[in-house]
């Protein structure tokens, strides 16, 4: 089974928007959804369940959820998971100005771990201006994955721009796992961050994404599989394909604990 384990869908939902969605999707067995941070998480998170609901074969939809906002508490977090069912939850803690183990935070992972649902935190590839980009360091999610060893974390993208952090986290903690977001533009990237991953022996926890829809999960597919090509003639590392292989059919489901219709 191919699992893209960072995709994301309009809020608006548009046809057209879903159309193209769905076909970028064919490709892969099941996508995760990730919901985007807005105003009010519940109206996301029930636009969200409507759309993966009428495909649950398909999609794994994550909530979204705004710590210093939101209620956190096992009953609040169950309902806005359990009853539209969705399969884990999304945080955006450079975007919405909170540090990864904020006290409401830190009740939000007890809350998702005593779920059983995996949390996943998202890296904008281009943050905003507003963002607080020291929040976005992976390094600050060692506390919460040293404090809940059971919870199932995330680093979205890598962690970019701190790659680095994100494989000592990778390194460090049993728990933790890498969303590998492949953009198919920056082949040099890809290839410098696999062979990374490689020579710290952590291949076994990246996930593979394409982070739809800045790009489609064939296209990573393709440019994952084929980087080491264009080191022909050279005498640079290469990383062996079935390794590469491995990442793509990873059984990230079962990684994360999470049952679809599948």
């Amino acid at each position: 089974m191919i699992v893209d384990c960072h995709t994301h869908i309009s809020a608006a939902g548009d046809n057209v928007q879903l159309a193209d969605y769905l076909m970028s999707s064919e490709t892969v067995d099941v996508c995760i959804v990730l919901a985007t941070a807005g105003n009010s998480s519940r109206q996301t998170n029930e636009k969200l369940a409507a759309y993966a609901g009428k495909y649950e074969e398909k999609m794994a939809g994550f909530a979204t959820v705004e710590p210093t906002r939101d209620n956190v508490d096992v009953k609040a977090i169950a309902s806005a998971t359990e009853k539209l069912g969705l399969k884990g939850l999304v945080l955006y803690c450079s975007t919405c100005g909170f540090h990864p183990t904020h006290s409401k935070a830190m009740r939000l992972y007890e809350s998702a771990q005593e779920l059983g649902l995996p949390v996943f935190f998202h890296n904008e590839y281009v943050p905003k201006r507003q963002a607080i980009l020291e929040y976005a360091q992976p390094m600050l999610l060692d506390e919460a994955a040293r404090t809940f060893p059971d919870l199932k974390i995330i680093i979205g993208t890598m962690g970019t721009p701190f790659v680095e952090q994100t494989l000592l986290m990778l390194v460090k903690h049993e728990n933790v796992y890498a969303d590998l977001t492949i953009k198919p533009g920056s082949v040099w990237e890809v290839y410098n961050t696999v062979t990374a991953a490689y020579e710290r022996g952590v291949m076994n926890k990246l996930l593979f994404g394409s982070g739809f829809p800045l790009s489609t999960a064939g296209e990573c597919m393709e440019t994952l599989l084929g980087f080491n090509r264009f080191l022909a003639g050279t005498n640079l590392p290469i990383v062996p394909r079935s390794v590469i292989r491995d990442v793509i059919e990873r059984d990230t489901l079962g990684l994360l604990g999470i049952k679809t219709k599948v």
